[in-house]
Order: C-alpha cells, then structure tokens, then sequence
C-alpha cells in the first residue's frame, strides 16, 4: 500500500487488540500541553533554532544559502536537546485487581503508564518496559509494544521489576501498590545499581479510608489468607496507621535514594497524576 512502511504495518498489526487501552491512554496524554520541549540553546540537537553571524571559529559551518541573502555570512544553528531513555514497570501482582469501585489499581496504573509513554515519545524521549524485550524508543511502534507487554506481564502476574540490563544512569518509573514484600529493598538495589526514577504509589480509597462496619470477612487477592472480625470498625483506626506508616516508610526510603514517590487514588482524576509525573521527569 503506497505511503506505507512494514513498520507501519507491524504497528497497525499490534494495536489491532489494544484500541481501548490505547485510545484512553492518548486522550489522557492529548490533554497535557507539552509546551517547547527542547532546552533552548544551541548544541548537538537536530531541530532547527536560528541563524546568528558567522564568527572566524565558524568557517566549516558556514549557511551560504542563508548568507547569499544578505551581505553577511550565517551560520545555522541547533538547538541543543537532550533525549533521556525512560523505563517503565508497573506492578502485575494479584493485589493490583483489587477494586473498591469502577477501577482496579492495575487498570489506572496501566493507563498512567500509557499516558506518560506517549508524552514522553511526543517529546522525543525514548521509553521501554522493563521485561518486554524490545529496546527502548521514541516511536509509536514503541508505544503499542508496550501495551503488548502490558498483557503479556498480567499473564505472568509479576509484582517485581525483572532484573534487566538498563543502563546506569537511566530513568525509571515504577507504578504500584508497593505492598509486597521486599519492595523497598528492590528500590536499594535499582539505587545502587546507579538508577534514578519515580514512584507511583497506586491506592484503592477502601484501603486508605477502611470504611467498613459490622461482620465483615476479608481475603488476600491470593486466596490464602481470611480474617474475619465481628465488628469490622474496632479495628479500623489500628489499619489506618498502619497503612499510613507503610505510605510514610517508602516515601522516607525513596527520598533517600534520590528517587521521588507520589500517591495517587483511584477514585482521583489521572490527568493530575500524569501532569505531576511528567513534571518529576522533566525535572530530573
């Protein structure tokens, strides 16, 4: 088909499956203005910024196009960029079904992460999922890929990053409830590793708030724990301290080793999650 590349073809091939997970996605990222993403000053990037007046050190870069125009010689100048390879992982574990309402915790964090994969290739920055076998880029293709991984990851259902050879010095973004065990000593680990990056911390409102009263028989998203409590509520302020010293610990750990950690409910709007995400990155 005229206009068309294989890679195209290979694009349009994996999105077939995906369209409301993708859709979603690139309307939550469509609603972001990006603004000028480049640094403004001159350097090695590939866009176009101005023309100034040639100097004696300037000879081999000399614009005689631009400079046949005037009495003056031009030379052209870039605007320097600076483009940052982005991984992404969110936990895929049991826990993440978990829903009080219309959404689970794996549903919102898989949309985030969508969300700010396409601002991030917008922006020209390259973007990957840790596991998914494909390495990272600033492409469309890349953005379906991912979504690919998305599924193939919940099949596995793994909560932890995979061990993956990402580069020291590399970004990376790491979206879940953290209530696993040994998750903050993963974080030790990326930290020494020399990687830097974010957390998400993705919370149910009934796992923060405990709103429950009465008779009440709760049972662990694996199926091998039940507690049952007569009057649900006696318990429920010890929960909240508890569930609120878990929030206060991995942020206090993160913090520490130079990652930052937001917390976002399921029953808020993503869109500010994603504005503050993307602020984070860009900052880094």
């Amino acid at each position: 088909m005229t206009g068309f590349s294989p890679l195209q073809h290979e694009a349009d091939g994996l999105g077939a499956g995906l369209p409301p997970l993708m859709v979603a996605a690139d309307r939550l990222a469509a609603s972001i203005s990006l603004g000028v993403h480049g640094r403004r000053r001159a350097g090695i990037g590939e866009n176009f910024w101005q023309f100034r007046r040639y100097q004696n050190e300037d000879a081999a870069r000399i614009d005689w196009r631009q400079s046949a125009k005037s009495q003056h010689l031009f030379v052209r100048e870039r605007e320097w960029e600076s483009a940052q390879t982005v991984w992404l992982w969110r936990d895929g574990g049991p826990g993440m079904d978990f829903t009080s309402g219309e959404v689970s915790k794996r549903e919102r964090a898989e949309l985030l992460l969508l969300g700010l994969a396409s601002l991030l290739v917008r922006g020209g920055e390259r973007v990957g999922f840790l596991g998914g076998g494909e390495r990272p880029a600033a492409s469309r293709l890349a953005l379906i890929r991912i979504a690919h991984s998305l599924l193939d990851s919940k099949k596995r259902a793994e909560a932890m990053p995979p061990d993956s050879a990402i580069t020291r010095g590399a970004t990376m973004v790491w979206l879940g409830d953290f209530l696993e065990e040994g998750a903050i000593e993963t974080l030790r680990g990326l930290a020494r590793a020399g990687i830097s990056g974010h957390l998400v911390r993705i919370v149910d409102p009934a796992e923060e708030d405990f709103p429950y009263h009465g008779r009440a028989r709760f049972e662990s998203m694996r199926g091998h724990d039940t507690a049952l409590f007569g009057r649900a509520e006696s318990v429920g302020d010890a929960y909240r301290a508890r569930f609120r010293a878990h929030g206060e610990a991995l942020a206090h750990a993160a913090m520490r080793l130079g990652w930052t950690c937001t917390t976002h409910r399921t029953d808020h709007a993503p869109l500010h999650a994603l504005i503050a995400l993307h602020a984070a990155i860009g900052m880094a």
